[in-house]
């Protein structure tokens, strides 16, 4: 038996939205590695196309998604396929996002304010709303949102993003408390600071060296990720 059909995510359906770099594409990497099939979901083909080559190259699978997660209808196709194809969903990471910009709240442009809302939070309702009965399909059915430590405290300057990550947690409280009763385990993770591209653009003078890289965050996400998961509501730091 080849170490990838005795992973820890053997034959489970994986969605992994913002896949195509950074962290999304270092948990896609290692959920295919545990035996998952992932479903990468990013704007650009590029970069889904490279994350893919990689996953194939160590004999794993990966469908590739090009999608806008601002476009809502597609969001509803997406679970309307997975049905079609699988019939279920067993792990949902919904990491995609964006920055915006630094700068003070009464200054900030309108239209990046309501992108950075549609990205950050709707979004991620609609995945909730268009792929929870898939979840519910799987006999372990796990979902982990991705957030921010600029969620809590003070952090000026911090606008939309701070805000749409705030009601980001409220909203997956919720449907964590909501879903208590079933199979499925929802939980967050804050993977604090990390080398990411957004992350050298929140701080440009920091030592991307001096910080974690996005792989070592994939053990945490297997976990969260794993049907041995029993967190539930909870927000996980590294």
């Amino acid at each position: 038996m080849t170490g990838r059909l005795a992973g820890r995510l053997a034959g489970r359906v994986a969605v992994i939205t913002g896949a195509s770099r950074g962290i999304g594409a270092a948990v896609a990497k290692g959920f295919a590695a545990e035996g998952a099939h992932v479903i990468l979901v990013a704007r650009t083909i590029g970069g889904l196309e490279e994350v893919d080559d990689e996953i194939k190259a160590a004999g794993g699978s990966a469908t590739l998604v090009v999608m806008d997660l601002r476009d809502y209808p597609a969001i509803d196709r997406l679970g309307a396929s997975i049905y079609e194809r699988w019939g279920k969903l067993d792990i949902l990471v919904a990491n995609g996002g964006i920055l915006g910009k630094l700068m003070p709240i009464h200054q900030y442009d309108p239209e990046l304010w309501e992108e950075v809302i549609a990205v950050n939070l709707t979004a991620n309702q609609r995945l909730t709303r268009s792929l929870d009965p898939l979840l519910r399909q799987s006999d372990a059915g796990r979902a982990v949102y991705v957030t921010s430590g600029a969620a809590h405290g003070d952090r000026p300057y911090w606008g939309a993003y701070a805000v749409s990550k705030a009601a980001l947690e409220a909203m997956v409280r919720s449907y964590a408390a909501e879903t208590r009763k079933t199979n499925l385990r929802v939980n967050m993770l804050n993977p604090a600071a990390t080398r990411t591209g957004m992350r050298a653009e929140a701080f440009p003078g920091e030592d991307p060296m001096s910080l974690k890289t996005p792989e070592d965050l994939v053990p945490l996400f297997i976990d969260l990720a794993s049907p041995e998961c029993r967190r539930h509501g909870d927000l996980v730091n590294p």
